[in-house]
């Protein structure tokens, strides 16, 4: 059995993923990352150590004439050889405001919906640690909390928003890979914690299997380019392991944020927060508390930063009414009643 096959599988067997009478949705690219998932997927089968229905799915956002067309054409072909089922999805990606979160967006909006229509246990994707690493440093720049330095997780549930980054649970040393329901649809990085780039694209080429490049890979307009381009060789330089530095570092913080949150009352009521509740609370736990509402509220905490929980920080602690702390996307936080409420700035037509 090849290393990339037994890697595979030792993690499988690590994150107590399906291995018979289930279906498995691989979201594939056409990239080295997401075949070499396919091809030890495949080998898998074929070595008798999984019995699933593997279904790839592959998403053509139409973002790159020609090159998208060959993408699919080559995905239809690989699938084909290695009689394994093909869903085929695809849309025109809004230009307005980040491409790369509308499209990621649009992928996995699609592959819930496949999954969803086939009654699958799990969606896969080919996140590696070099993805880990570059989604850490991302979330370290724009200033983010413990949830986003903690990175990509191995297995959650998929929670009923459409974008990732929802509702993330830990899968972790802790015993607790699945602290949810065998009967939600899970998300699952099975390559997140071992492979590197590099062992993909090996793996493919020792399989002599070819796999398409994203041109979009080398635009350094698209920040995780420049990141990846830049910013990780230079830090290379200091530490040749920054990569598996830094994806190590999100797993230590992830327990930390695990036992954080355990030790956070939960002062949620409904779409409010109640006010003299939250004001009893240390900083850490207010913060936390803040942070916890605003996701449940918005979808995800892109574009907040400190200076936003700040705000509320102070809006929570003043005890003048009237006052609003105004979010990115035309969001707002506003006391009313003794509460904290969210909501939406009123346009004028």
């Amino acid at each position: 059995m090849h290393r990339f096959v037994r890697n595979l599988i030792t993690e499988w067997r690590r994150l107590n993923l399906p291995r018979s009478d289930a279906t498995v949705v691989i979201g594939v690219s056409g990239g080295a990352d997401s075949v070499s998932l396919l091809l030890a997927l495949s080998d898998l089968q074929g070595l008798g150590k999984l019995d699933l229905r593997l279904v790839a799915a592959h998403f053509n956002h139409n973002l790159r004439p020609g090159d998208a067309a060959k993408d699919e054409e080559f995905v239809k072909s690989l699938t084909a050889a290695k009689n394994i089922e093909l869903a085929i999805g695809r849309g025109k990606v809004s230009s307005e405001g980040n491409l790369e979160q509308n499209a990621r967006n649009a992928r996995y909006a699609f592959l819930r919906r496949t999954a969803e229509n086939l009654r699958a246990a799990a969606i896969l994707t080919a996140h590696t640690q070099n993805d880990q690493a570059e989604t850490f440093l991302m979330n370290l720049i724009r200033g983010s909390g413990l949830s986003g330095l903690s990175g990509m997780k191995p297995i959650r549930p998929l929670a009923d928003r459409e974008r990732d980054g929802w509702n993330d649970l830990v899968a972790s040393e802790l015993e607790t890979f699945l602290p949810f329901s065998r009967s939600q649809l899970l998300l699952a990085r099975p390559l997140l914690s071992w492979a590197r780039r590099k062992d993909t694209e090996n793996y493919c080429r020792e399989r002599q299997v070819a796999f398409r490049y994203d041109s979009m890979n080398d635009d350094l307009s698209f920040s995780r380019v420049r990141v990846r381009k830049i910013l990780i060789p230079l830090l290379e330089e200091f530490n040749p392991r920054i990569v598996e530095t830094l994806c190590q570092t999100a797993f230590l913080i992830q327990l930390e944020n695990v036992i954080a949150e355990d030790a956070t009352p939960d002062p949620l009521n409904g779409d409010s927060l109640d006010l003299e509740v939250i004001r009893k609370l240390e900083r850490g736990p207010l913060y936390r508390t803040i942070r916890r509402w605003l996701e449940q509220k918005r979808g995800d905490l892109r574009r907040l930063d400190l200076k936003h929980i700040e705000a509320i920080e102070r809006l929570v602690l003043s005890r003048r009414s009237g006052k609003v702390v105004e979010l990115p996307g035309g969001e707002t936080v506003s006391k009313q009643d003794g509460r904290l409420i969210f909501g939406n700035l009123k346009v004028e037509k």
